[in-house]
């Protein structure tokens, strides 16, 4: 166990993964753990959320679980209730929950738009609502929006519903840093570029690609380091910004691509 997070409280959404293996969420919530902080586990899913927590509980670390779905209000609230009884403080949040719905305004229904807007732009304006206030009265904190390279680049076909989302979960991130700066609270977003997490197994690869394999290889021939970053990438920058190693540190995009976002087509 390591001592970078040695007893911050993590507020952790989206800790989960949607399939096996290590997605961006449930590898950063471990790591976390295995940096000493206590975490206060959030997802949809119960079994995927205890499965996250199982680990941490397995390897010695602190752990408490709840299933919300953080972008209803309600359940929201009643969550940073329950890490408040259960911890007394939040020191860090860390908002990793989000969607993709391929496609254009052509082909999206309202009803499509709403759902990835809500779970991707308005879980972050509910949790930050209901923390912020927590980490002013503390004296301070760490909030860390998960983003995308899609926020600022094409990622070569239509997606406009979660590039819009994820440009407004920088510009939040920009705003609450200058707003909170001088009550000591950071925010800062993670942009991944391309990974290798269960989120890209879990639709249907075979009807895009012919096969898991060809995608893979497909997709790691885009990047300029030789392959797709994986959870872990995407782990230890959040570790970074939830520690003090970044206490000068805030409002910035950090880019975790592999160099995708260098190239010019």
């Amino acid at each position: 166990m390591g001592d970078r997070l040695r007893d911050k409280v993590v507020f952790f959404s989206g800790a989960g993964s949607v399939g096996p293996g290590w997605g961006n969420g449930k590898a950063a919530a471990v790591a976390m753990a295995r940096e000493g902080a206590k975490v206060f586990a959030l997802d949809i899913n119960p079994d995927a959320v205890e499965e996250t927590a199982a680990i941490i509980r397995t390897e010695g670390g602190t752990v408490e679980t709840a299933v919300c779905d953080v972008s209803k209000a309600d359940q929201v609230e009643a969550a940073v209730a329950a890490c408040l009884k259960a911890f007394g403080r939040i020191d860090v949040l860390d908002n990793n929950v989000g969607i993709i719905d391929p496609g254009g305004p052509e082909d999206l229904t309202e009803a499509q738009w709403d759902r990835l807007m809500a779970i991707n732009v308005k879980s972050i304006f509910l949790t930050c609502k209901h923390i912020l206030p927590v980490m002013v009265r503390q004296g301070g904190g760490s909030i860390i929006n998960v983003s995308s390279i899609a926020s600022t680049h094409s990622l070569g076909y239509s997606c406009v519903s979660y590039s819009a989302s994820k440009g407004a979960v920088n510009a939040m991130t920009r705003d609450i840093a200058l707003n909170y700066g001088p009550k000591r609270v950071r925010c800062n977003a993670i942009l991944p570029g391309l990974m290798n997490t269960p989120l890209i197994h879990a639709g249907n690869v075979t009807a895009v690609y012919g096969s898991v394999e060809e995608m893979v290889r497909q997709r790691d021939a885009l990047v300029p380091l030789g392959k797709m970053g994986d959870g872990w990438d995407v782990a230890w920058a959040s570790v970074f910004l939830a520690s003090d190693e970044s206490k000068h540190i805030t409002g910035i995009e950090l880019v975790v691509d592999g160099g995708i976002t260098l190239k010019v087509k």
